[in-house]
């Protein structure tokens, strides 16, 4: 085989980067996952890809921020999907540092590793809403308890203003204009992705990143729920899947969208508030569990849906599952995925449904 065969997905153990890795090696592609293995799961997703696929995946314990280590799996790679990051706004606010060193010279190293390759690979970097700040401009009203946008529109375009808030969204913000600079003055074949909520199978969320998956986990663990702000904030959730159809399109028309930047989210369609996702996990799980308010989060919009017109428009692309038979099917994963008792309540599942379901996750 030539020392180009492999697609590198950096942060390829995590939630998106474990079920994008999957569906190019299902398609008989050869996929390096490079991860630092630092967050909840993703040794437990590394593994799952491993039994799996064997030998067509590479495992590699790799930090972004080691440049080295990044340009030599750069030079290996016939296409890159950039998705390692510090995801998380709380912890930017703890450890900014850290943050601006993973997210902007994490994505430098793989930006300066392709261009000094003769013949770079693709790019695809998965930024955040979070660039376009808090929406100020942008008036809102309560409806009923939801937000919905004052002027009627369906939802922000590309051309929003950009306003960087949190650190979090400095250094995703800086990294997410550095990709699309790079097209522009380098020539390098990069896209940009500004992602919404996005939630689906192998999401170990937090209250504060992966919030979907999160809520869910604590119904099943008949814990009490944290709602930043008043719950009628709303989001355009897209499930994993359709994500991922979106990236393999972006992929395999590289040489035609190099330079673009699409908004990436459910849509109007799939916009619901964050009270009605709770309201719709605890009719799918039958449980009740109780919720307590805290104060907004900074840079936290209280509408955020995305236009997905110009995304739809150049690659035929729409989100096929609806938010509802999504919650469905994410709440019946994490039913079955619980690897150990203290994950769920006593009960709610069997001594022989939980080794079955800890068979079924180890693959």
């Amino acid at each position: 085989m030539g020392k180009r065969d492999y697609i590198l997905v950096t942060g390829g153990a995590g939630f998106v980067g474990s079920n994008l890795a999957d569906a190019l090696l299902r398609e008989g592609e050869r996929v390096i996952v490079a991860d630092n293995f630092s967050r909840d799961g993703v040794r437990m997703n590394a593994a799952w890809l491993k039994r799996r696929h064997g030998d067509r995946v590479r495992i590699e314990t790799v930090d972004v921020r080691d440049g080295a280590r990044v340009r030599a799996l750069v030079r290996e790679s016939k296409f890159v999907f950039h998705l390692a990051a510090q995801v998380a706004v709380t912890t930017s606010l703890d450890d900014p540092a850290l943050d601006l060193e993973t997210n902007i010279i994490g994505t430098f190293n793989v930006l300066e590793a392709a261009r000094s390759m003769l013949n770079p690979p693709g790019i695809l970097f998965t930024s955040t809403n979070k660039v376009y700040g808090g929406l100020d401009d942008v008036a809102v009203a309560l409806d009923g308890d939801r937000y919905v946008y004052a002027d009627g529109r369906h939802g922000i375009g590309e051309d929003a203003r950009l306003d960087f808030h949190s650190p979090y969204g400095c250094s995703k913000g800086a990294a997410d204009q550095y990709v699309h600079d790079y097209s522009r003055i380098y020539g390098l074949p990069t896209v940009v992705f500004r992602m919404s909520c996005i939630y689906g199978t192998r999401q170990f969320g937090t209250e504060d990143q992966g919030w979907v998956a999160h809520f869910g986990r604590a119904m099943l663990r008949d814990e009490p729920l944290t709602i930043f702000g008043d719950g009628c904030q709303v989001r355009d959730v897209l499930w994993i899947d359709d994500l991922v159809n979106a990236m393999r399109r972006t992929m395999d028309s590289i040489g035609t969208v190099a330079g673009e930047v699409f908004n990436v989210g459910g849509g109007h369609r799939n916009a619901v508030s964050v009270r009605g996702v709770i309201d719709r996990l605890r009719q799918i799980t039958g449980t009740r569990a109780t919720a307590t308010y805290a104060e907004w989060r900074p840079g936290d919009q209280k509408v955020y849906v995305s236009d997905t017109t110009h995304l739809e428009r150049v690659l035929g692309w729409r989100a096929e599952t609806g938010w509802e038979d999504g919650l469905e099917k994410l709440a019946g994963w994490l039913h079955e995925a619980n690897l150990d008792t203290a994950m769920v309540p006593r009960g709610v599942l069997a001594e022989p449904e939980l080794a079955s379901a800890r068979a079924a996750v180890a693959g």
